[in-house]
């Protein structure tokens, strides 16, 4: 595969997938893997893309906090992404690349909302309005022209998330009344990959040497960890230092959503309303500190036992990681689609904790009882 094929369709332009999977494609490609070229689509706004093709898809990362005991403080350059696309102006184009013999992968990472339908989308929009509307379009196209069957790699922050997105899929191509042989290519023939994501992204620094010339340079944590369903069938796309391919994602996934973003979430309901602005701030303060450990020392980590590998240690990790003096998380980021996160993220944990302990978590129950911030 040529470096410069258009081999990834990458629904998303955000900051996160620009510091986790863009930046591991274009290391494995500096590397020899040739994994090749990143198209992005944008479908909110077209800033995000316009600031992409005029940097010519070059930006940087900068990698900031402290990896086994050492501190980390250096820019990584990243030159995975080829072109961006507005869906609104530029469907045609992205129809195109749907029906490109080069491209093998479909990336996406929308919000906990994101598989969400649009009543208003039918099989004539161009561009539908709900990303599983866009990826049911794309993935006709490719059918329709003759093209080999896909990689679908969902990114989002729900459990199965591949199964769900392909059922999402799958029941709107009934619903519009698709080919039954269409239907069938992309359940059966078509590869959907569980994941989980895990690198804290804070996005672009008040100040920094390069902002003047770089408006999409970004700022992110040393940890990252990217854990891949295994299919005999699907292209093992990368080789990374951060990528784990595995049979079973599930454990990795309740370990990072119940642990480290449940309490990401814990403290937007509890520090934002105290005043707190930033994650590291809030851990930083004795009270909210002591609060924390409780909540996830006594109440998460034992519903988590027996079920994912060493929770304890994630659980200390975690909170190394939000202690980070280099990284300024702020917790209206983390607020965003609060709602949503909070049904993900705290509301298993409280009733599996009254399952298996025959009690209620009274940290819990104050959480979820409070208002949200």
């Amino acid at each position: 595969m040529s470096r410069t094929a258009e081999t990834v369709l990458q629904f998303g332009a955000g900051r996160f997938l620009r510091a986790f999977a863009d930046l591991f494609i274009h290391q494995a490609n500096a590397a020899g893997q040739n994994v090749g070229g990143v198209v992005v689509v944008q479908s909110t706004g077209d800033e995000r893309a316009a600031a992409l093709n005029r940097l010519g898809g070059r930006y940087h990362v900068v990698v900031r906090g402290v990896d086994s005991g050492v501190v980390v403080d250096r820019v990584e350059v990243c030159e995975s992404i080829s072109r961006a696309l507005v869906a609104d102006r530029q469907w045609d184009e992205v129809l195109a690349l749907a029906r490109s013999p080069d491209l093998r992968l479909v990336l996406s990472n929308t919000t906990e909302k994101g598989y969400d339908l649009d009543p208003s989308d039918t099989p004539e929009s161009a561009p539908p309005r709900s990303f599983p509307a866009k990826l049911l379009a794309v993935l006709r196209a490719r059918f329709e022209a003759g093209g080999a069957p896909l990689i679908i790699v969902p990114c989002e922050l729900h459990e199965h998330n591949a199964v769900l997105l392909l059922d999402v899929v799958h029941q709107l191509a009934l619903r519009w009344d698709l080919p039954g042989d269409f239907r069938r290519w992309l359940r059966e023939e078509c590869a959907w990959l569980e994941t989980l994501v895990d690198r804290i992204v804070t996005g672009t620094p008040r100040e920094h040497p390069l902002l003047a010339d770089d408006p999409m340079l970004t700022v992110c944590e040393p940890y990252a960890l990217w854990a891949i369903q295994r299919k005999p069938t699907a292209w093992r796309f990368l080789e990374h230092p951060a990528v784990v391919w595995t049979d079973d994602v599930t454990p990795y996934f309740l370990r990072k959503v119940r642990i480290l973003n449940a309490a990401h979430t814990a403290l937007v309901i509890r520090a934002m309303p105290r005043g707190f602005r930033t994650v590291r701030a809030a851990v930083e303060d004795p009270e909210q500190s002591a609060w924390l450990q409780r909540l996830l020392f006594e109440e998460i980590v034992p519903t988590l036992q027996g079920r994912v590998v060493e929770p304890e240690e994630f659980a200390r990790q975690t909170l190394d990681r939000f202690r980070n003096p280099f990284l300024e998380h702020r917790l209206s980021d983390v607020a965003v689609h609060h709602e949503a996160k909070v049904a993900v993220r705290l509301e298993p944990t409280r009733a599996e904790f009254v399952a298996r302990f025959g009690r209620r978590p009274p940290l819990l129950d104050e959480l979820l009882g409070a208002p949200a911030a």
